[in-house]
């Protein structure tokens, strides 16, 4: 059990039926009229849903505890992502859902963040870019128009992404993972 005045960025709390939420931002307001409250910002750690939920200051709310651990992916064992923790190499399945749009930056080696509560897996969290290379795209034909375009790659893991024309199949590329945008090129 925690304060409505000890909230933190990050930390969650069991609410409305045991379900978890993850402070995204939190604003302690004094009126000058009536008692203090606590304005907050809450994600859904499972769904993602964000809602708004104001609280008495000085309450009592539940918080879970939520182990975040680095973890390497592995290998694919039939619809489960196995990945390994490089401390102790415990190997942990994780679900496809669970693993969410992930999936489609991760490639053998790469090391992520997975949260579980009571030993269930709760998400995968990437970094925000990641290094990936094109697998497959067309050349770049210049046209007659006035800005740069884009064009259809698939990366290394088989997903779709929009690149410059300049972009080349073998190329390596930076990737946001929370958008699926191409940010650059990788000098090698």
């Amino acid at each position: 059990m925690a304060s409505t005045n000890d909230l933190k960025n990050g930390m969650v709390l069991k609410l409305d039926n045991d379900q978890l939420w993850s402070v995204v931002e939190f604003q302690h307001v004094k009126p000058g009229k009536g008692p203090a409250f606590v304005r907050t910002k809450l994600k859904n750690v499972l769904s993602g849903k964000i809602v708004d939920k104001t609280f008495n200051a000085g309450v009592k709310v539940e918080t879970a505890t939520v182990d975040r651990r680095d973890m390497q992916f592995s290998y694919m064992d039939g619809e489960y992502f196995v990945f390994m923790d490089t401390k102790t190499y415990d190997q942990l399945h994780v679900s496809r859902a669970a693993v969410g749009d992930a999936a489609n930056f991760l490639v053998e080696g790469f090391i992520a963040t997975v949260a579980t509560h009571q030993g269930e897996v709760l998400y995968v969290e990437l970094p925000a870019a990641v290094e990936l290379t094109i697998q497959e795209t067309e050349p770049g034909v210049q046209g007659d128009r006035s800005t740069g375009g884009t064009k259809p790659a698939i990366l290394e893991t088989g997903h779709q992404i929009q690149v410059p024309l300049f972009i080349t199949t073998g190329e390596k590329i930076k990737v946001d993972t929370r958008t699926s945008d191409y940010l650059g090129r990788v000098n090698s």
